[in-house]
């Protein structure tokens, strides 16, 4: 069961806003000991959006969606939801007492005026997918919603957040740390990644349930450490049971091709040493 997330809004494509939810999410999935499967990046183009939803609805994959489920003509995501499932929108019955309940909250009267068109209109933000449960929002009350495994919240970090953790410890507290995971990792120097694709594929053949990743850097000149020479993060990852062993295997392979090992650790030490000579 892969878990992803669909970040929706015109506003991260073109630059005027920097999304914050991809790294706070990974963030939430690891404190659980969970990851990250994919990631997708949606405009406010309402096809598009459809689309997604679509194809991802018919996966058997958890799905958070942030951004789009207001009540502004920019807001589709309520809307397209609805379509790629074939059902109505609806106004929910729970979302629309938060919604009243909020509304009174900012009255100064502490009444929920319906008679207001302004009002009214706030109440399409709880018109959902028909079949959709409430989504509790505990910055401000107007709810999400969650359907078929798919998780809609807001755009806004302050109210998003919170809300996929509550879906986290709510919904999936079994999948937590359920699958074991570990990675160690070295830097490599005087070695391309061709030269090491050999061993790599040999220690993910030797050691089942091991992932090797290869990560070459040209490095920064501007840096006075190791880090500004070229390099490769070089590491394994996955069962830890099997890590160790590839890990040691790792080292003895890329000594064996005469290639320079420092630790990140070691490496950060001596940035460390760096830095503080600066000073």
């Amino acid at each position: 069961m892969a878990v992803g997330i669909i970040i929706i809004g015109d506003e991260i494509l073109s630059g005027r806003r920097q999304d914050k939810h991809l790294p706070k999410f990974i963030e939430l999935l690891t404190e659980r000991g969970m990851q990250l499967d994919w990631a997708e990046y949606v405009g406010d183009d309402p096809a598009r959006i459809t689309a997604t939803l679509r194809r991802t609805f018919a996966s058997d994959d958890i799905v958070f969606v942030t951004g789009g489920i207001g009540a502004t003509p920019d807001d589709h995501t309520r809307q397209c939801a609805a379509a790629a499932l074939g059902v109505p929108l609806v106004l929910t019955p729970q979302a629309e007492a938060l919604i009243m309940e909020r509304i009174a909250d900012t009255s100064p009267d502490g009444r929920a005026d319906m008679s207001q068109p302004d009002n009214r209109h706030r109440l399409k933000m709880g018109e959902f997918p028909a079949g959709s449960r409430v989504l509790p929002n505990p910055y401000n009350k107007i709810p999400g919603f969650s359907i078929e495994k798919h998780h809609f919240m807001p755009g806004f970090p302050v109210m998003a957040w919170p809300m996929m953790a509550w879906v986290l410890d709510t919904d999936y507290a079994a999948l937590h740390h359920l699958t074991k995971h570990t990675e160690r990792s070295i830097l490599v120097f005087g070695l391309a990644e061709s030269t090491l694709t050999p061993l790599m594929e040999t220690i993910e053949a030797e050691y089942d349930g091991v992932k090797v990743f290869s990560l070459p850097s040209v490095g920064d000149a501007q840096r006075g450490d190791v880090y500004a020479r070229r390099h490769i993060d070089l590491g394994v990852k996955g069962d830890p049971a099997q890590v160790g062993a590839a890990f040691e295997r790792l080292i003895a392979g890329v000594n064996a091709l005469g290639g320079e090992i420092i630790h990140p650790a070691e490496a950060d030490a001596q940035r460390e040493g760096v830095v503080s000579s600066a000073k």
